[in-house]
């Protein structure tokens, strides 16, 4: 009887065992590596590129801040050798040494940063307390225009509506870190009358595309704007813009609206 109990008693304690490391794991949780508090304590600062004598980065608690205007600041963690930066995407980095005033690791590219921490208050000026510039035109956009088709005349009309909805793209700072820019995406009206009849009113969003434009390139993407092209049989012919900022990755979809006020895409 008490072998059984024994055996109950080991099978209880492995299953429970098996079940604690599948939350850990679930949770990205590794038992044999804990995050390191000295690491990131000695971390704390203002520091310096080596070579240029100008800021990199400043750290305060758990968040890396940048000098630039645009650049998001970033939670992190350090695990044993490795700075871990949880932006958009997790992105790790090689720490080759660290030293209460020393910062040495491997960027992107393998190439090898170097940074020193400052005492210098005067640095702090860099990192204000405002928050980082979301980049886009942010203006309102009206454009309308009168076409004669057949013996109708039609009036289009499309505005340009900038949004508060923040859209983040990865990119390089100069020590080849990935950092978050922010940009902010528009909704555009877009209408169309046959005289004083209505044939077409919609609102469109970036998402509206998600056909014709890759779910990767789309969530760096802005709905840019959209253009009158021409008029034929199939109908009015309109082209949205929907890009990846600051970059030269655009899809150009066509948008037709035929004469009975149907809509079609094609790219």
């Amino acid at each position: 009887m008490s072998k059984n109990i024994f055996r109950y008693a080991f099978l209880l304690f492995a299953v429970s065992c098996f079940f604690m490391a599948c939350s850990n794991r679930k949770h990205g949780i590794s038992l044999a590596s804990s995050e390191d508090q000295v690491a990131k304590k000695m971390l704390q600062g203002v520091w310096l590129n080596e070579d240029e004598d100008n800021p990199a980065f400043r750290v305060v608690g758990d968040t890396i801040f940048y000098p630039d205007s645009t650049s998001q600041p970033v939670y992190f963690q350090i695990f044993k050798d490795t700075l871990v930066l949880h932006s958009s995407n997790t992105a790790k980095y090689l720490i080759v040494k660290q030293a209460p005033h020393l910062f040495i690791f491997k960027n992107q590219n393998g190439d090898i940063v170097k940074c020193v921490k400052t005492t210098d208050r005067s640095y702090l000026a860099f990192f204000g307390e405002s928050r980082p510039v979301a980049l886009n035109q942010n203006k309102l956009i009206k454009r309308d225009s009168v076409v004669i088709y057949g013996n109708e005349h039609y009036h289009w009309y499309i505005q340009v509506n900038p949004t508060t909805y923040k859209v983040a793209k990865q990119t390089y700072n100069d020590n080849g870190v990935e950092v978050d820019n922010v940009y902010f995406d528009n909704i555009i009206h877009l209408s169309l009358f046959r005289g004083g009849t209505q044939v077409f009113s919609r609102d469109f969003r970036k998402n509206d595309f998600k056909r014709q434009v890759p779910s990767s390139v789309l969530s760096q993407s802005i709905l840019s704007d959209i253009i009158y092209t021409e008029t034929n049989t199939a109908g009015f012919h309109f082209c949205a813009n929907v890009c990846v900022p600051d970059s030269p990755t655009s899809y150009q979809i066509t948008i037709i609206i035929g004469f009975n006020g149907k809509m079609s895409l094609t790219v």
